[in-house]
């Protein structure tokens, strides 16, 4: 049994769509970002980053204490080492899986991030910054439809953790200022994923924590106005 620590952000959405995919049994905690759960300290006592999605794994295979990971990416790895699955063992395919998901984590989860705050959540708009972000953004999508013009999946022919970590930030292609149908590799790979089942059902898991109210002015306090001492009033 899995636990997973969870809110239906596109971080979030990495870890249901492993958990679908491998049909690995798991429940889920919600944690509502907006109205600060990340910061209580049950939470923080095995994610210190206050950030959600984390997991608890009350079966590890080695048999012993139940093992916390937190950070999307670890946890994408630590599942596929866990199922022997979406994560070659050859060498060189298993280093393309780590390019790409490092790539995604790294880049385009970053990007996109700050894409959405200056462009949705910024109390003010910030032409120079709406304008860097998008275009970020753009560029991405760009290097994202040069490599699916010459491999089906982002590691090569077969599906991954890569691909999983990426398919959730190209969902909100829009609110992102993007036009999906300017890249048609990414869009012939953004189509088949959203219609994997396993991709279907994981959204589907979302879908009750989603129809919450969106951010409110309190949460973005909470979201936005972190420092070292905690969350800071703006």
């Amino acid at each position: 049994m899995i636990d997973l620590y969870y809110w239906p952000t596109p971080n979030g959405h990495k870890v249901t769509m492993f958990l679908e995919e491998a049909g690995l049994e798991y429940r889920i905690h919600p944690v509502d970002i907006s109205a600060g759960d990340q910061f209580k300290p049950e939470f923080l006592a095995f994610s210190p980053n206050n950030r959600m999605p984390a997991i608890i794994d009350m079966q590890p295979v080695d048999g012993g204490e139940p093992v916390t990971v937190f950070e999307s990416g670890a946890i994408l790895v630590y599942l596929a080492e866990k199922t022997g699955r979406f994560m070659p063992t050859d060498l060189r395919e298993r280093k393309a899986v780590l390019e790409w998901l490092f790539w995604q984590v790294g880049g385009l989860g970053p990007m996109a991030g700050q894409n959405h705050h200056f462009g949705i959540y910024a109390p003010e708009k910030i032409p120079y910054a709406i304008t860097r972000y998008v275009n970020e953004t753009n560029r991405l999508y760009g290097v994202l439809d040069r490599r699916l013009a010459v491999q089906e999946y982002l590691a090569g022919e077969t599906y991954s953790i890569a691909d999983m970590a990426t398919y959730p930030w190209v969902v909100p292609w829009k609110r992102q200022q993007q036009e999906l149908d300017e890249f048609p590799s990414l869009r012939r790979w953004f189509d088949a994923i959203r219609n994997r089942p396993a991709t279907i059902r994981a959204y589907a898991r979302g879908e009750p924590f989603a129809s919450r109210p969106a951010v409110t002015e309190e949460g973005k306090k909470l979201l936005f106005g972190q420092t070292a001492a905690g969350p800071q009033a703006r």
